[in-house]
């Protein structure tokens, strides 16, 4: 039974592990090719790749973490425990996807006030 409980609980924090970080993704790159158009001073072209290739790394790095918490020991017969580990990991996942939503914007940010110091100087 403890098999079937690991197994449910793979079931459960997988789709929604993978559909967060779709979400997060898609919502951040979708709107920082604004900021990339002004960093890159409009030439679209190279800000699209740029925007892509962080886009690619944002996927790696966080599916990669996904991947590596997904361990699961079940000493307990319990589904109280299995719904207490999956909120546990689920939770701890999103908050990691909000630092790395956060960091990938302080860097947007940043990307945008050095063009502007070049632009100045």
């Amino acid at each position: 039974m403890e098999t079937t409980k690991i197994l449910i609980g793979y079931a459960v924090y997988l789709p929604v592990a993978l559909f967060l970080t779709y979400y997060v993704s898609k919502t951040l790159f979708r709107n920082s090719k604004v900021y990339m158009m002004d960093i890159f001073r409009g030439r679209e072209e190279i800000a699209d790749a740029t925007n892509k290739l962080f886009e690619t790394g944002f996927y790696l790095l966080n599916l990669g973490f996904a991947l590596m918490i997904l361990e699961m020991n079940m000493n307990n017969d319990s589904y109280q425990l299995l719904i207490e580990k999956l909120s546990y990991k689920i939770g701890g996942f999103t908050i990691y996807l909000g630092i790395m939503l956060f960091l990938n914007l302080y860097f947007f940010f940043r990307g945008k006030r050095k063009a502007k110091e070049a632009t100045i100087n």
